[in-house]
């Protein structure tokens, strides 16, 4: 069965990983990290069938050497924090034969990567020969190369500029800028154009041996199957489960099938019920005072004509019967019994946020007032002690040190200024009093709100499926008289 896996990651130091080690693993070799002063030993390791270095023209030659190239990368990478390459990982078709699959993934590296100026650095594996899972990986450096061969920069800046063209500072001094790469690698139109790239060249060879199978680089929801795709197991998940040992990615994979199972059930229930829906329209066709459950019901069908898939017809299916409900527990059978209780539910959540709003414009004046209060208790020493000084020269110099701090204190005895009890003191407690019983009365508030908000919001809903029904009625029907009603 053809198989779409095609995964990219980064190779990062933050997160332990040495581009030496990686390469060695990848290819299967014994390479040593003048980095980190340490071999990487994977000669041993099996599966392995073929692995390759391939340069972009401006790459020096000597990088053809996989200890040269990645010691290289290492050392003109400082950063301890550096990322370091990028890191592919697809699956090959067992369909096609190892020579077709090596041509593949050498057509596709040297397309795709090395065109772009990229070193890749790609080995086929065939971990087992019970369970055929043949793929390949690619590790292909982050920073690019000059034109000169010499390593360049993944970065430039793009500073900020104002009206007259002069560089944005920030509050201290520093020109601010934007990092912006220096390629496209690691932009998400790249590897779209990269995973849409892999996608075709095996359907064309799909076609060319004359098989019907194809991939499809798109997700379920993107190729709008209404369908959960299965988690990639790997080799190691897929022996086990061979050898009749469950495991976790294993059961997960088995659930999602029998899901698969289910709604493709359900789909063909919902077509029926759907076609149940058209009879129950066609009997309501005939003029009528129509009820809500019926306008509802319009409402319903005429969605569904226009829906492009079955999970639209399934959310707009849901969608009535949360409101059919609704209006059923509500007991609300008429357009003029819907509007009147829309007006009524209307101005109680109107009164409602008023008073929220009110408490809310208050708690902040106080929250203020305190924020104020505690910057004018520990800045006061500051300005007392600047007046305390006696020489002209010595007070100005202490102010220009304090400016900050001073300017903080004006601000804070503006705003309090009116607000000062007879003897001085600031009326602290009562403040905080005040805001505790203002959080009480919101909180209070808002539990009485939430309720009568929820309810006219799915009212609202229901007047607007409504109202659409009433409008395609006048339309299809000019002899029935409608009342218009406002939205």
């Amino acid at each position: 069965m053809a198989l779409y896996h095609f995964h990219v990651t980064q190779i990062q130091r933050s997160a332990g990983q040495s581009a030496i080690a990686s390469a060695a693993y990848r290819a299967g070799e014994k390479l040593y990290s003048e980095y980190y002063g340490e071999t990487s030993d994977y000669s041993k390791k099996k599966g392995m069938i073929r692995s390759e270095i391939l340069l972009p023209a401006n790459a020096p030659q000597e990088y053809a050497d996989r200890q040269t190239l990645w010691n290289a990368l290492e050392q003109v990478e400082r950063n301890k924090d550096a990322q370091l390459a990028y890191s592919f990982d697809i699956a090959l078709q067992n369909e096609f034969s190892l020579e077709e699959n090596i041509a593949l993934a050498r057509q596709f590296v040297s397309e795709q990567l090395v065109s772009q100026g990229m070193i890749a650095d790609f080995a086929i594996h065939m971990p087992d020969k019970e369970i055929q899972n043949p793929h390949f990986h690619i590790l292909c450096p982050i920073r690019p190369l000059k034109e000169n061969g010499k390593w360049g920069y993944k970065q430039h800046r793009v500073y900020h500029l104002d009206e007259s063209g002069n560089r944005i500072l920030d509050e201290n001094g520093k020109a601010t800028f934007d990092a912006v790469p220096t390629t496209d690698w690691g932009s998400p139109e790249r590897l779209e154009s990269w995973r849409e790239a892999w996608a075709a060249l095996c359907n064309a060879k799909f076609a060319e041996k004359g098989l019907d199978c194809r991939i499809d680089h798109r997700s379920y929801e993107r190729q709008g199957i209404d369908l959960i795709p299965t988690v990639h197991e790997g080799p190691a998940v897929r022996q086990m489960e061979a050898k009749g040992i469950p495991t976790d990615k294993g059961d997960l994979n088995r659930w999602i099938r029998s899901t698969n199972a289910a709604i493709r059930s359900l789909r063909k229930k919902i077509a029926t019920l759907l076609d149940w829906l058209k009879e129950v329209k066609q009997e309501l066709s005939k003029p009528q005072q129509p009820n809500l459950g019926q306008l509802l019901g319009d409402y319903i069908v005429m969605r569904n004509a226009g829906a492009w898939s079955q999970k639209a017809k399934l959310g707009n299916l849901k969608q009535f019967v949360e409101a059919y409900n609704y209006i059923m527990e509500n007991r609300l059978f008429t357009v003029e019994a819907l509007e009147e209780r829309v007006a009524d539910l209307n101005g109680q959540v109107s009164r409602l946020k008023s008073e929220m709003d009110a408490s809310d414009k208050r708690r902040k004046e106080m929250k203020d007032l305190l924020q104020q209060a505690e910057n004018y208790a520990r800045l006061k020493p500051i300005f007392d002690e600047m007046n305390s000084i006696r020489w002209k020269g010595q007070r100005e110099k202490y102010r220009q040190e304090h400016e900050r701090d001073l300017r903080q204190f004006y601000m804070a005895r503006r705003k309090l200024k009116d607000a000062f009890t007879p003897d001085g003191k600031l009326p602290i407690s009562a403040w905080r009093k005040e805001m505790e019983t203002l959080a009480r009365e919101h909180e209070a508030a808002y539990a009485r709100y939430k309720p009568l908000r929820d309810d006219l919001t799915k009212l609202l809903q229901v007047r607007h499926h409504v109202n659409v029904s009433l409008e395609r009625r006048n339309i299809e029907d000019p002899v029935l008289h409608r009342d218009k009603y406002e939205r």
